[in-house]
C-alpha cells in the first residue's frame, strides 16, 4: 500500500486529502481519505497612499480619520493557504507515517511575483479583480486576437495571465519582479525551492504555444512582458524535487518526501480521474467554475473556434482539454451569501427541494454574461437579465435557484454541441465530476438539456486524479491514461442519469428557452 498527499485547492476551500493505492480483487483501486481542509477566499486590500513612512505626502492627513488610501485591490491570502498545505502534511504524516508523494493542484491563471531573492513580493492577485478591465482591448491593439489564439488557443476571459500581466505594467511590483509563478507552482516552489511552470496550467496564461508546448517569448516581448518573468517548463508526471529538509521537519516526515508534478490545474486532474471506458465522452468538471468540453489529441485552433470562444488547454499525457468556461456554481453560491447576509433562510438542500417543483425553463439567463463574474448581488443580476430579455424575473427564492440551475443546464447543452461541431468528436455520454455531483437536479437537468445520459462522479475528482498520476510517476501504476482512468473507476459509487426523465422539458422547450436565454 503507498499513500500520496493530493493538495487541491479550489475557489472557496482548499483541502489535503490521502490518496492510498490498494490492492482490491479485480486491480490497484486508489481510496480516498480527507485530512485536513480550510477555507479560501478573496480579501480585498487597499493601497496606502502617501509613499514611505515619514514622508510628505503634500495631501490629505494619512494619519487620522480622513487618511487616504489609494485603489482597493482583490488579493488570494496565499499565506494562509501555505499553512493550510502544512498543516494537512503534517496531519497526513500522523496518520500514515511515510508518504510517497505531494503533488499540487489549484485553479488557473493567476500567480505570485517574486523578486531577485526569490521573495513574495505581495499576494497573488484574485482573477475576479477589476483591474483587467478593458486590458484584453489594449492587448489586441498589439497582437491581434485572430493571431494570438493562432498561437496559444486560448479563449478570452479578462483575468488570463497575460491580461493581468499587460494590466500591472508600471507598477512597482512587476518593475521588481524576477519571476511569476502560478499559484501552485508558487506553493511547490517553497516546499521544494524548484520554481517551474507545470504546462497544464502554464497552457491558461495566454503565453503558451498550442502547438508546440513551449513559450512563445515573442508574443510576451510584443507585448512588453519580460520574458524572464517564465519559469522553466515541466510536464506533469516527473519529480518537481524533495520537500526541503527544514519544511520535512516541520512536518515531522523523517523520510525523504518527493513532490509530483501533476496536472496542477485542477481540471487536468480532474479529466484524469473522468470513469470514462471510450473516447467519445464529454466532459462537466463542475464547481465554482464549470468547465465542459472533450479530450482532444490535438488543438483546435480554427477560426470558428475563437469565434465560439472556445479554449484549448493541456492535458496530462499530451492531450488536449477542447472546453469552454461556464461561471458554474459561482452564481448559486454568491446567491446563498447574499440571502445569509440578509438573514434570509438558505439552507441549500431545502432550496434544491423547493426548485425542483418550479415549473422548468420558466426563466433562464445567459448565465455566463460578464454581469455573474465579480461578486455582487447576484439575485438582483439575474432579475435584470431576465428583464432585458422579456421574462418575468424570478420572485421566490426557489425561482432563483431554479433560474440558475435551468441556465447552467442551458449552458453546457450549448457548450457541448458547440464542441462536438467545432471539433468533429462524437459524443455519446457527458461525465460530471467535481462538487456538482452532488446536486442531484442539477444532474437530471444537465442530461435532459443535452439529449445524454450524464454519468456522475466522482465528487473528489481533481484529488482522484491528482493520486493518480503521482503513483504513476512514483512507479506504484503503470500504463496509459485509459489504464490509471480504470484504476480510479474501481470502488466509485457513480450515479446515472438518462435524459427525458419525470418533468423534465422536451427538446424544443430547451431550443426555445436557448432563442430566449442568449438573445
Amino acid at each position: 500500500m503507498s499513500a500520496f498527499a493530493a493538495v487541491d485547492l479550489g475557489a472557496s476551500s482548499g483541502r489535503v486529502i490521502v490518496g492510498r493505492v490498494v490492492d482490491g480483487v479485480d486491480g490497484p483501486r486508489a481510496a480516498l481519505h480527507e485530512v485536513n481542509r480550510f477555507p479560501n477566499g478573496p480579501i480585498r486590500v487597499p493601497a496606502v497612499a502617501g509613499g514611505a513612512p515619514g514622508s510628505s505626502t503634500g495631501g490629505a492627513d494619512t494619519d487620522g480619520p480622513g487618511a487616504t488610501t489609494g485603489e482597493a485591490t482583490l488579493f488570494w491570502d496565499v499565506l494562509h493557504l501555505y499553512r493550510g498545505v502544512l498543516d494537512g502534511l503534517r496531519a497526513a504524516t500522523r496518520e500514515v507515517g511515510t508518504l510517497a508523494g505531494v503533488g499540487i493542484d489549484s485553479w488557473a491563471v493567476d500567480h505570485g511575483l517574486l523578486d531577485a531573492d526569490g521573495r513574495l513580493l505581495g499576494n497573488p492577485v484574485h482573477y475576479r479583480d477589476a483591474r483587467t478591465d478593458g486590458i484584453p482591448d489594449k492587448v489586441f491593439a498589439t497582437v491581434p486576437a485572430a493571431e494570438l489564439y493562432a498561437r496559444t488557443g486560448l479563449q478570452v476571459q479578462p483575468f488570463n495571465t497575460v491580461f493581468q500581466l499587460v494590466a500591472a505594467q508600471g507598477t512597482a511590483a512587476l518593475a521588481a519582479a524576477r519571476q511569476a509563478l502560478l499559484v501552485p507552482d508558487l506553493l511547490g516552489a517553497w516546499l521544494t525551492g524548484v520554481p517551474v511552470a507545470e504546462v497544464t496550467n502554464a497552457s491558461t496564461t495566454g503565453l503558451l504555444d498550442a502547438t508546440n508546448r513551449t513559450w512563445a517569448l515573442d508574443v510576451a516581448d510584443r507585448l512588453g512582458i519580460d520574458t524572464r518573468l517564465l519559469p522553466p517548463l515541466r510536464d506533469p508526471g516527473v519529480l518537481l524535487g524533495h520537500v526541503r529538509d527544514d519544511v520535512r521537519a516541520d512536518v515531522g516526515h523523517h523520510a525523504p518526501l518527493p513532490v509530483w508534478t501533476v496536472g496542477s490545474h485542477d481540471t487536468a486532474s480532474a479529466v484524469v480521474a473522468v470513469p470514462a471506458t471510450r473516447p467519445d465522452f464529454a466532459y462537466v468538471s463542475c464547481g465554482t467554475w464549470s468547465l465542459v468540453g472533450l479530450e482532444l489529441d490535438a488543438p483546435v485552433l480554427t477560426e470558428a473556434s475563437r469565434a465560439a470562444n472556445f479554449t484549448n488547454e493541456a492535458g496530462v499525457d499530451g492531450t488536449v482539454r477542447y472546453l469552454k468556461n461556464v461561471m458554474g456554481l459561482w452564481v448559486l453560491q454568491e446567491t446563498l451569501r447574499v440571502w445569509n447576509e440578509a438573514g434570509l433562510p438558505a439552507d441549500l438542500p431545502d432550496l434544491l427541494a423547493a426548485a425542483s417543483q418550479v415549473p422548468a425553463l420558466t426563466t433562464v439567463v445567459d448565465i455566463d454574461a460578464p454581469a455573474f463574474l465579480p461578486p455582487g448581488d447576484m439575485p438582483a443580476r439575474l432579475a435584470a437579465a431576465a428583464a432585458r430579455t422579456g421574462q418575468t424575473p424570478p420572485q421566490t427564492q426557489a425561482e432563483v435557484v431554479r433560474c440558475i440551475l435551468d441556465s447552467l443546464a442551458l449552458a453546457y447543452r450549448r457548450a457541448v454541441r458547440q464542441a462536438v461541431s467545432l471539433s468533429g468528436r462524437d459524443v455519446q455520454v457527458v461525465h460530471v465530476v467535481g462538487g456538482g455531483v452532488r446536486n442531484e437536479l442539477l444532474c437530471r437537468l444537465t442530461a435532459d438539456a443535452t439529449g445524454l445520459p450524464v454519468v456522475a462522479g466522482p465528487v473528489e475528482g481533481a484529488a482522484l486524479g491528482n493520486v493518480l498520476v503521482q503513483a504513476r510517476a512514483a512507479g506504484v501504476l503503470s500504463g496509459s491514461l485509459a489504464d490509471l482512468r480504470a484504476v480510479g473507476a474501481r470502488g466509485l459509487d457513480l450515479r446515472r442519469y438518462e435524459p427525458g426523465g419525470p418533468g423534465m422539458p422536451g427538446a424544443a422547450q430547451w431550443s426555445a428557452a436557448e432563442a430566449r436565454a442568449f438573445v
